[in-house]
């Protein structure tokens, strides 16, 4: 079993930063890739950011120029440093890894609410 903890959410201005992390702990033999999804309410789950193991990063339109993801293999942890946030960005922010073989798992969630 593979556990995820999220930290680093909250309440934030328009304009405002936030980096969120995730620790995976648990039975990690490797880990490949490691993202960030969001859910705002009644819309589904999007990709935010991902980052492979050898640290090619991918992000979705809407966060480029101001999200930049990043992980630290040593602490199996990977980070989402937010800024220029907007209102817009409100959601539930998600950890997903996903571990060598394929198999995917994700964290309980953490609150990102940005006010105008």
């Amino acid at each position: 079993q593979v556990q995820l903890v999220e930290s680093g959410g909250g309440l934030v201005q328009a304009g405002g930063s936030l980096r969120l992390s995730c620790v995976a702990s648990g039975s990690i033999f490797s880990i490949n890739a490691m993202g960030w999804y969001r859910q705002a309410p009644g819309k589904q789950r999007e990709l935010v950011a991902v980052i492979s193991s050898g640290g090619r990063t991918n992000y979705a339109d809407f966060v480029k120029g101001r999200f930049t993801i990043s992980r630290d293999n040593a602490k199996n942890t990977v980070y989402l440093q937010m800024n220029s946030l907007k209102p817009e960005d409100t959601a539930v922010y998600y950890c997903e890894v996903v571990i060598v073989g394929g198999r995917a798992y994700w964290g309980q969630g953490t609150q990102v609410t940005v006010s105008s």
